[in-house]
């Protein structure tokens, strides 16, 4: 065996090694690491369990024959992240400038086969140059095979796409199907048709990353969920949103040792938000008073900013949260604050996550722009959202709560299992200057002083149907609580409701607003 044992470590270390150390140093000159590379820092030391090393095209023409080197540009296999199985590929710039012919395309199949019979996370490790021309439609088609795979995958196993380098045409397809997309400034880029199309149809001129770069997607468009400035800090904040995941959907976010009391007191909470509603303050500082150690992830973090979807632990145990954000727009529902929140709602339905709902809302946004842009259609993704997930939901009003948005922020009407309030909470159809205007807006027309009318009318209001006890009277709230023991009522609440069961209607699938 000496003989046929040295040729298999021979093309073992030539798959492993790559094409030349002339495309490494030109891999690296671009500020980016190699596949193998990469896959060493997402993965636990010595974990990776490579599939298909050996695997070459079978393609000819254009020269392919006489090029045909071993993984035919794409790294497959499985390792673990904190000791958990998880499946990855990664392309390899080096070969074929990462491009997916139909070898390449077979070797992802695979493994993205494995990933969901085996229940274990898939993380994909992008840096590539689109399909394989030279390969014509076979390549078309093997795309084809990996969109139907993230289809079927979707809200079983996590799906996490890991931006490196180029993604541009269909390829692009796949990272949208996924539950994250990570990118880094500067080297990745995503786009359906690049600059000099762009600049052929439409005249404008853009570069790449003002076309489809880390930081557009991130606040423009919302492709993107995270965007770091180098790869080996995208790729621990990668393992470290692993954690936070259950492996799949059969399965309960993993739970750690929490050494943060649970029924710390957050009398901070009373200096952090202002009791006049009108006044802003950072909903971030309330988070991180209210969950473990002050720390959470969140998602989406630069765009729709006057809505926070976030990763965090509650005594140790994973929960979601959505909470406006009354620094951007004072917190009120808009088109893409509506999207976001709905598409974390249902991933955290999906992988068993509890949601937490912090609502400081004063109602949508109007505008032409708005009902032209169809708020209507959009708000209703986040309700319907809402009245579709089936974990532990619970639901706290710090101040406003005003109109439809009220209720599609996860109210008691809508399915929350258990809803509180502030004593600061204002609980209404609008505010209070709004309806007395429209209640009694002939008693101050007629007023000799219609100023001092007004004011008599929206504190008549407010006293009658605003105070902060109104809704919890009419069990609409089951509690008002005192802000600095929020955190143990929301961790004692959410222990109860660890073993919530709840069935949905028989049926294939819903069809949600687009």
């Amino acid at each position: 065996m000496t003989e046929p044992l040295a040729e298999l470590s021979a093309l073992r270390a030539q798959a492993v090694r790559g094409p030349s150390a002339r495309a490494t140093e030109a891999q690296h000159a671009k500020g980016k690491l190699t596949a193998r590379e990469r896959i060493e820092l997402l993965l636990d030391p010595g974990s990776f369990t490579e599939v298909e090393q050996l695997r070459r095209h079978r393609a000819t023409g254009f020269g392919l024959e006489a090029n045909r080197p071993y993984t035919d540009g794409v790294v497959t296999g499985w390792g673990t992240v904190d000791g958990r199985t998880v499946f990855v590929y990664a392309h390899d710039f080096r070969i074929f400038g990462g491009a997916l012919g139909e070898a390449h395309a077979t070797k992802i199949h695979k493994i993205m086969d494995l990933a969901l019979a085996a229940g274990a996370p898939l993380v994909s490790l992008n840096d590539g140059a689109g399909a394989r021309i030279q390969e014509g439609v076979s390549a078309l088609a093997g795309y084809g095979g990996i969109f139907q795979r993230n289809t079927r995958a979707s809200g079983v196993i996590p799906q996490i796409s890991v931006m490196l380098g180029p993604c541009a045409g269909g390829a692009a397809y796949s990272p949208a199907l996924t539950d994250f997309v990570f990118m880094v400034r500067d080297t990745s880029q995503m786009f359906l048709t690049g600059p000099d199309v762009v600049r052929a149809v439409t005249g404008e001129e853009i570069t790449q990353n003002g076309l489809g770069g880390a930081d557009v997607h991130a606040e423009t468009s919302g492709v993107c969920h995270f965007a770091y400035d180098d790869e080996e800090t995208c790729l621990s904040e990668v393992r470290y949103l692993l954690s936070m995941l259950p492996s799949n959907n059969r399965e309960n976010p993993p739970s750690v040792p929490c050494e943060d009391a649970a029924d710390r007191s957050g009398t901070a909470l009373l200096g952090l938000v202002p009791a006049d509603g009108n006044r802003p303050y950072d909903m971030r500082k309330v988070i991180e008073e209210l969950v473990d150690d002050g720390d959470h992830m969140e998602v989406h973090e630069r765009w729709a900013r006057n809505i926070i979807c976030t990763l965090a632990r509650l005594d140790g145990q994973v929960v979601g949260i959505v909470a406006n954000q009354p620094q951007f727009l004072a917190g009120v529902l808009d088109i893409e604050a509506s999207e976001k929140a709905a598409r974390f709602v249902q991933l955290c339905d999906a992988f068993n996550i509890p949601i937490v709902t912090l609502l400081d809302v004063p109602g949508f946004l109007p505008g032409v722009d708005q009902e032209h842009g169809g708020i209507i259609r959009h708000g209703a993704k986040l309700l319907y959202a809402y009245c579709n997930a089936t974990v532990p939901r619970i639901s706290i009003v710090l101040r406003k709560a005003y109109g439809g948005a009220y209720i599609v922020m996860d109210s008691q009407s809508i399915g929350a299992d258990l809803t509180y309030a502030w004593p600061t909470n204002e609980i209404a159809v609008m505010g209070a200057e709004g309806a007395a205007n429209v209640i009694f807006r002939k008693q101050i027309a007629e007023a000799d002083d219609p100023e001092a009318m007004r004011a008599r009318m929206v504190k008549e209001y407010k006293s009658e149907l605003m105070h902060p006890y109104y809704a919890a009277e009419r069990g609409l709230i089951d509690d008002v609580i005192d802000p600095a023991g929020t955190r143990a009522v929301l961790i004692s609440s959410l222990a109860m409701l660890r073993t919530k069961h709840a069935d949905l209607p028989a049926r294939k699938h819903g069809n949600p607003p687009q």
